[in-house]
């Protein structure tokens, strides 16, 4: 008589099986129990989807109520994610177990053109404590070897912070931004790959699974963690890192860091031409941008952020799981099983610095024209991706696929002349705004404010 046993564990996309069979020696030969085997099975990228919008919805629920950083939101967050990670099979990898506390005091507000009624930056001057969440494939004490890390942050805005683009907080309202592709996407395709690698490791070298609070507030966690590392940053060979990634659409796919090492475009070339990949890549090659992988690149790590582009969601209530791309995050997980695996069998990966986009040298404006520009448009000009309700743009008659062109005399073929267009002006004052319109060339009068 066979005695079977079964046992299923469900990661991600794949099922993991493991049957016991135990043959009785009385009725048969006397044999031992047979040695266990062990079946994965890939139940495909609907499974993975399904998988993935899971985990997005879990960190987008009310429970968490946006994941601000410092508010009970965030901590309960960052402990259904260490949860998670320890259900992966993840090492602890903070200062104290999954988690590394950080702490940050903003400064106080400033005071706008003299303006007592009005400040700007930080709204608290109190000292905020934040929570990192660490894991990893290896044990920290192996820090000879290697490492990669693949970073998110799980923070946004709460009930709509400083940061927030929502009409109704400008108004004394409130409302839980749950964050869904800023940045719960990130999040969950980073658990997607640690699945992975729970299942059939993707490379012999460690990999750090980080995951960073305080980003919306200024890259506190990852700043602090490159200044405190629990993996010494001297063997950190890479960073990838996943913010705003659930807004796939058609193949198009922003790639920022490519010139943070000479091994890059070749990588992003093989793989992009592997099965199921076929992204419109749009490249930019500074190391510095207004995420995570900023703080790698300054401690002179190369880096790649993906992002899957603006939207008029963004930083408001209506960033909601419904709306992501979960088949297009499933590929941008495939892709970066293949970058991971790429850089695996490199016997070095050199940094180099790059032009960074923010620096010093871009122009300063005191003017806004109330719009989320479409950062993966390659046309000429400035596309407008979103328009902010009784701004300048809304109000001029502008709306999202408008194409700025022309401020006042000024040209703009791109998103650094649009920029310095905006430098020219002041508040209150009326300038011409050409924009072209599915084609057609049309001017509107903006106020700026």
């Amino acid at each position: 008589m066979m005695n079977l046993s079964f046992q299923a564990v469900r990661l991600t996309g794949f099922w993991v099986s493991a049957v016991f069979l135990a043959l009785a020696s009385f009725f048969f030969t006397g044999c031992s129990t047979a040695p266990s085997e062990v079946e994965v099975h890939d139940m495909g990228a609907d499974a993975t989807a399904q998988a993935l919008r899971a985990d997005v919805d879990a960190l987008t629920s009310e429970r968490f109520e946006g994941r601000e950083t410092g508010k009970p939101g965030a901590y309960l967050a960052g402990e259904w994610l260490a949860n998670r990670m320890a259900q992966l099979d993840l090492q602890a990898a903070g200062d104290s177990g999954f988690y590394q506390t950080f702490r940050y005091k903003p400064h106080p507000p400033m005071q706008v053109h003299g303006d007592t009624s009005k400040t700007m930056g930080m709204a608290v001057v109190s000292e905020i404590v934040g929570r990192n969440v660490l894991g990893a494939t290896a044990a920290l004490s192996d820090t000879t070897q290697r490492w990669g890390v693949i970073g998110c942050h799980h923070d946004h805005l709460g009930w709509g912070d400083e940061n927030s683009l929502w009409r109704g907080v400008a108004d004394g309202d409130s409302a839980m931004h749950p964050g869904a592709d800023d940045n719960a996407s990130g999040v969950a395709t980073l658990l997607e790959l640690a699945s992975r690698h729970a299942v059939a490791p993707l490379v012999e070298h460690p990999l750090l699974m980080a995951s960073f609070s305080g980003e919306e507030k200024g890259l506190w966690g990852s700043n602090h963690f490159t200044d405190k590392p629990t993996v010494s940053m001297e063997h950190v060979d890479w960073m990838i890192n996943f913010d705003m990634v659930g807004r796939l659409r058609g193949d198009t796919l922003a790639i920022y860091g490519n010139g943070t090492s000479p091994v890059w475009n070749e990588i992003l070339e093989e793989c992009n031409a592997a099965e199921g990949a076929g992204f419109e890549m749009v490249l930019s090659e500074s190391g510095v941008g207004p995420s995570d992988h900023t703080s790698f690149y300054l401690a002179d790590v190369p880096v790649l952020h993906f992002f899957t582009g603006q939207h008029e969601d963004y930083h408001k209530p209506t960033d909601t799981a419904d709306k992501l791309n979960y088949k297009g995050m499933v590929r941008i997980a495939d892709f970066t099983v293949c970058i991971v695996q790429e850089l695996a069998v490199l016997d070095s990966i050199p940094f180099t610095k790059t032009k960074d986009s923010s620096s010093d040298d871009a122009p300063r404006f005191k003017v806004t024209l109330g719009v989320v520009p479409d950062y993966l448009y390659s046309g000429t000009g400035m596309r407008i991706d979103g328009v902010s309700e009784g701004r300048p743009a809304q109000l001029a008659g502008l709306q999202k696929g408008d194409v700025v062109v022309r401020i006042g005399e000024h040209e703009v073929a791109d998103m650094m002349g649009y920029m310095e267009g905006l430098s020219k002006f002041e508040e209150g004052q009326v300038t011409p705004v050409e924009v072209l319109r599915k084609g057609d060339s049309m001017v509107v009068d903006v106020t700026w404010d």
